[in-house]
């Protein structure tokens, strides 16, 4: 599987997340519901940029350089994390929902910038051979079982 293939496979999943998390912040007024759904997207959210940044980008580097595309995505990526932190500072349930909703909003444009611009540029830059080892390594690091019933990395 190619590692694009695979982090939209994991904006799928995430974008249910955002959903839950939204129906959460409109639903409740309880901080610590509202705080438990976000530090579940916390830890999802801070894993799936681990590995962009680890796999995807450094590879994309000798192509687009430290700057311009790659440089937004760890911007944002960091705009993420200022957001977490900020929710956690929060004492207000209303300013608990705005943070969230803003950090909401960040991560929503962020992955589509990736799926419509930054895996684009992958699949021109990366071969196919490229991307199908970029995506075993995903599959190693996330312990995924890929189609030869092969367990990576367990």
């Amino acid at each position: 599987m190619k590692l694009t293939d695979a982090l939209r496979g994991e904006h799928a999943v995430i974008y249910q997340l955002f959903d839950h998390v939204r129906e959460t912040i409109a639903g409740s007024d309880d901080i610590q519901d509202i705080r438990n759904a976000v530090a579940v997207m916390e830890r999802i959210l801070l894993s799936h940029a681990q590995i962009e940044e680890r796999l995807l980008f450094p590879n994309l580097e000798p192509h687009l350089g430290q700057m311009g595309p790659l440089e937004v995505m760890r911007a944002e990526h960091r705009g993420i994390d200022e957001l977490f932190d900020a929710a956690k500072q929060a004492t207000d349930v209303g300013a608990l929902k705005s943070v969230i909703g803003e950090l909401l909003d960040l991560a929503h444009d962020h992955f589509a910038k990736e799926e419509h611009a930054l895996f684009a540029m992958a699949q021109q830059f990366l071969d196919e051979t490229e991307l199908t080892a970029l995506g075993d390594e995903w599959a190693a690091s996330r312990k995924v079982a890929l189609q030869d019933g092969g367990c990576m990395g367990c």
